[in-house]
């Protein structure tokens, strides 16, 4: 069985487990006095979650933000949707219910 080396990158952004906070490095932290641009791996291990107060190590690897949802294994099967973001899902979505409501509201036109 051979294992899989993790990756991070300095603009993983990391979510609380106890609050649901999301550390995003662009942004850093304004409480803490944390700058923009500052990865994760450099905050101080006496840092907390300016929402809960959990510690640094309640914190988990959600990955960068724009990233396909799911597991990298599986982005390649489907129709092709599996590798979009999120927000292009939403989009998707929400648009094709938008069209068929259109096309719905154009039936009353026909006689």
């Amino acid at each position: 069985m051979s294992e899989q080396a993790i990756e991070t990158t300095a603009s993983d952004r990391y979510e609380c487990r106890s609050c649901g906070y999301v550390y995003e490095p662009e942004k850093g932290d304004d409480k803490r006095d944390i700058a923009p641009g500052t990865g994760f791996a450099e905050i101080s291990s006496t840092w907390r979650c300016p929402v809960c107060g959990a510690k640094k190590s309640a914190f988990a690897n959600i990955g960068p933000a724009g990233k396909a949802s799911g597991f990298d294994e599986n982005l390649k099967f489907g129709l092709g949707v599996n590798t979009l973001t999120p927000g292009q899902k939403n989009l998707l979505i929400f648009g094709a219910l938008a069209v068929g409501f259109l096309f719905f509201l154009s039936l009353y036109g026909l006689r």
